[in-house]
């Protein structure tokens, strides 16, 4: 029996900040008819412009994966996405007073609990998919991304940022239906080394202990660990040591190879199509992931 699209049946409404812009923000998803696809919509925006979740709309990914249509942009889509993707939602209406998505905790866990409790129902209109039937491959600085054919969606995901703290991790998901408990609750996570760098470049002005899982990978002193957390107005911890400084936050031991993998399924989600293949990623990122999908956007443009 063919698979039919899906939608929620209800309107869905979440609070939250920005991760790299701390402002308060927002977010509406409303139930949208077959074939719509994912849609963006700016509603603090004059005439509310639409931004349509696909990968040739991205135009930005150096922390995060920012699309941009019609003189409108919408940035960390990725939580979002995958969260939608994971659900297994083809059509979606999503209202956003500001131009960031709420972080949230880090994970897309209150996108997918706010979704479920909004309720999902199957449409008329058949599913369709893009089946891999030969490799697809991107590579670049050390990372790559392939797509091989599978009857089945599924994603292998291997990390190392040479961490003696995190040392090498590997994420797999057999099957969506594991999405909400493997998946959904995992953080992001940054290097405590990054975060003064990160601030300068005027991002991360939302992220704090309560959104991101924080590597501290070489020795501080409590006075220069003191110093970082007042330029970015936290109050002070009592410095333990090299580890994961939140690490009572954690779900997962390989949480950060988890959490690669739900923001390369969020990127996955701008294909504009469901996918049936095995994804096999090494030291992904959003630049990869969304060449990556832009390759697989130009297979299913063409076979159209």
């Amino acid at each position: 029996m063919p698979d039919k699209q899906k939608t929620i049946l209800n309107d869905v409404t979440l609070k939250g900040t920005g991760l790299h812009t701390g402002k308060n923000v927002i977010i509406t998803f409303k139930p949208a008819k077959e074939n719509t696809g994912y849609l963006f919509r700016r509603v603090d925006l004059d005439g509310q412009p639409e931004i349509k979740a696909l990968a040739e709309n991205v135009v930005e990914t150096s922390r995060s994966t920012v699309l941009f249509q019609n003189n409108a942009a919408v940035a960390t889509v990725e939580h979002v996405m995958s969260a939608i993707y994971g659900l297994g939602i083809d059509n979606l209406i999503i209202e956003i007073d500001g131009a960031e998505t709420p972080i949230l905790d880090g994970s897309s866990k209150y996108y997918t609990n706010s979704l479920l409790k909004a309720g999902i129902t199957e449409q008329n209109a058949e599913r369709k998919y893009f089946h891999i039937t030969e490799k697809v491959h991107f590579e670049n600085d050390g990372t790559s991304i392939t797509a091989l054919p599978s009857d089945n969606l599924s994603f292998e995901v291997e990390i190392d940022y040479h961490s003696t703290v995190l040392g090498k991790q590997k994420a797999v998901l057999n099957s969506l239906d594991e999405y909400l408990t493997e998946i959904a609750p995992c953080k992001t996570f940054v290097f405590l080394k990054e975060l003064e760098i990160l601030l300068k470049n005027n991002q991360i002005k939302g992220g704090d202990l309560s959104n991101a899982l924080v590597i501290v990978e070489k020795e501080f002193s409590q006075k220069e660990f003191d110093r970082i957390a007042d330029l970015f107005n936290k109050k002070h911890q009592k410095y333990h040591g090299r580890g994961v400084l939140n690490e009572e936050h954690m779900t997962f031991p390989n949480e950060p190879a988890r959490h690669k993998l739900l923001d390369l399924t969020g990127d996955l989600a701008l294909a504009g199509m469901r996918i049936k293949g095995k994804i096999k990623a090494v030291k992904p990122g959003h630049f990869a992931n969304t060449e990556f999908v832009k390759l697989l956007r130009k297979q299913i443009l063409d076979a159209k």
